[in-house]
């Protein structure tokens, strides 16, 4: 993605402009038949930094489009989420299908939400956060339900604006948003092999890291840093553990952590201090503070029960 330029659109008018389509009904919220939105190779010099929220279901896009170093047709229903100010970076790639695309973007400025309790829980919904190749993928039955609220969405905002139409439009965001996560918590049950594998390649990450000299030379592995070996977004991954694991990542790498120590307190005759800085701790205490809170034990009384 050489040369991108960023295009920054600050109002869903302007939006609605930049994409050619008719003014918006509302300043603040608008809901767009995807259809009605043409892509060009020349857009793949453009990242997008939006300030707004972005809901995206879409199906039989023409084209592939590359987020990072990957391809994905989204021949499939999907759904995808974006938070006010990510950047979306999109590289055009033509097929040769004939399908039409077709879906819908509901988009929302934060505004929209002032003044109402969703403005502090939208921040609850994780997928918001998620990478585009995590996207949600809806069954026909899941994608109707998903319809049958967008379409009560525009609806409500198209009809004369009262004193009720706010509440009862940020209700059907926040059902919405309900339905979505009830979703994905079945995608992270209908894809448990892929899932399990996921697991599998973090112990093995985990394993390779605190069983060779990278933790002593690098430090102790943060989530990012693990995600991105996996190929996954940092917040996609912790959901992905917590449903399979009941614990996030940060607390699986500290497991593997106290299991390595525990190791090394009852095999080796290295001190404290050394088994310390061997995995990853610039200072003794530091690793002595977190043994204690995962085990109830210091180092030292660790090793002295176990002898």
């Amino acid at each position: 993605m050489k040369n991108k330029r960023i295009q920054k659109v600050e109002t869903i008018s302007q939006f609605h402009q930049l994409r050619g389509l008719q003014p918006p009904h509302h300043p603040l919220i608008s809901l767009i038949d995807y259809s009605l939105i043409k892509h060009t190779p020349e857009n793949s010099n453009i990242s997008w930094l939006q300030n707004y929220f972005t809901i995206g279901l879409k199906r039989n896009i023409s084209g592939k489009y590359r987020y990072g170093q990957k391809s994905y047709d989204f021949d499939n229903g999907l759904m995808s989420f974006f938070a006010p100010n990510q950047i979306l970076q999109i590289e055009y790639v033509e097929n040769e299908t004939n399908k039409e695309p077709s879906g819908w973007l509901l988009i929302f400025h934060p505004d929209f939400l002032w003044g109402t309790s969703l403005a502090t829980k939208i921040k609850e919904y994780e997928f918001f956060n998620y990478a585009i190749n995590e996207s949600l993928f809806l069954s026909d039955k899941e994608e109707k339900t998903i319809l049958d609220i967008l379409k009560k969405i525009e609806t409500e905002y198209k009809t004369n604006i009262d004193a009720y139409s706010q509440n009862i439009i940020i209700s059907q965001i926040e059902l919405l948003l309900n339905y979505s996560q009830r979703f994905y918590q079945r995608q992270f049950i209908t894809r448990k092999k892929n899932n399990h594998e996921i697991l599998t390649r973090l112990e093995d990450l985990l394993s390779e890291l605190f069983d060779t000299e990278t933790t002593m030379n690098n430090g102790i592995p943060s989530v990012n840093f693990v995600s991105d070996k996996l190929n996954l977004s940092p917040t996609y991954l912790s959901s992905l553990l917590k449903n399979l694991t009941g614990r996030s990542t940060q607390q699986l790498i500290h497991d593997k952590l106290i299991e390595k120590a525990k190791e090394k307190l009852t095999t080796t005759t290295l001190t404290i201090g050394e088994i310390a800085f061997e995995l990853g701790f610039e200072h003794q205490q530091s690793f002595s503070k977190l043994f204690k809170s995962k085990t109830n034990y210091s180092p030292s009384k660790y090793r002295a029960s176990c002898n």
